[in-house]
């Protein structure tokens, strides 16, 4: 069976549509029909619905798909462990080559990931890295459908419920509470209690960033509760609103170090938020190349590192209630 049908396949599959997998294979959309039209005669059955919205798998196309999938994971392997040098991955001459795709948290590909892309550039010069801007949800599906090789995600374990996905610990973020340094609340010697913040006007990361709905549980959890509290997809988003001065947010510290620094956000003295593990996830059945490995390998090795900026427990009561 020719494996262009298959990457075909798998490519239509994930994006849905016979259009957006011409544009991704650089192939014609015809091209793309004639490769679905053959592997459906060689299997004999019909593997997607034509929708008036796109495609969609039949029940045989899904049970495929999984087939199709081992089966480019394993060419991928025998290419890398030993077979002709195509320039895409790792083989027999030491090198390693390819592509990673990755998907993280804005805030992890603004601090964390440049330095980690800096010394894979600096150790493999022919591995190229693709860093996307994804919450955990998105990070998951990525890793589901093939578009990502490895995800980095801020959860806990109870954050990944997944028996496909699996992820390791490879660092910490710190969070810290932060206002604009007019607010009330940045000149406060006394810590601010859970009853006080939940008068305030938040301005939070979009549904899905754990560490930004655990503390909208919180502060809704109080008797009477009316806090104000505005979601937003960025960090920089976020982070401009609370400088103007229009309330809080919580924020890893290393997003908001710079500004803490030159005096353009101030700690908010308040309860305790414990840090949020940095995970590592990738899809438990696929394989992951050489390059993925090179760069978790990084990953791995730049987590000691840690945040830029003081412990943001210096500037808590430690006797407050942790989050």
């Amino acid at each position: 069976m020719d494996t262009r049908l298959l990457h075909t396949f798998t490519t239509l599959a994930r994006t849905g549509s016979f259009t957006a997998a011409a544009a991704e294979l650089h192939l014609a959309q015809s091209t793309v029909t004639v490769h679905i039209r053959t592997l459906e005669r060689e299997l004999g059955t019909r593997l997607f619905d034509r929708l008036p919205t796109g495609t969609l798998l039949t029940e045989s196309g899904r049970r495929a798909l999984d087939g199709a999938e081992e089966v480019l994971d394993a060419v991928a392997r025998l290419r890398a462990d030993g077979g002709p040098r195509d320039g895409r991955e790792g083989g027999g001459d030491g090198v390693v080559r390819g592509r990673v795709r990755v998907g993280a948290p804005e805030s992890l590909c603004a601090t964390r990931l440049p330095g980690v892309v800096a010394a894979l550039r600096a150790d493999h010069p022919e591995v190229d890295v693709e860093l996307y801007a994804a919450g955990t949800a998105d990070c998951v599906e990525g890793l589901r459908s093939g578009r990502l090789d490895l995800a980095l995600v801020l959860e806990g374990e109870e954050g990944l419920p997944f028996s496909d996905v699996v992820a390791e610990p490879v660092a910490g973020e710190a969070l810290v509470l932060v206002c604009a340094p007019r607010h009330p609340l940045a000149a406060r010697k006394r810590a601010v209690t859970w009853a006080e913040l939940a008068a305030e006007s938040f301005f939070l990361l979009e549904e899905g960033c754990s560490y930004s709905d655990a503390l909208e549980r919180r502060l809704l959890a109080v008797p009477d509760a009316r806090p104000r509290l505005t979601r937003f997809g960025s960090v920089d988003a976020a982070r401009a609103c609370v400088a103007a001065g229009l309330g809080l947010t919580l924020l890893p510290l290393t997003t908001v170090a710079e500004q803490l620094r030159e005096g353009r956000l101030a700690r908010v003295r308040g309860p305790r938020f414990d840090d949020v593990p940095v995970r590592l996830a990738r899809h438990r059945r696929r394989w992951t190349g050489p390059a993925a490995e090179a760069f978790a390998r990084d990953l791995v090795r730049q987590g000691a590192a840690g945040g830029d900026g003081p412990s943001p427990e210096s500037e808590s009561d430690s006797d407050s209630e942790s989050a």
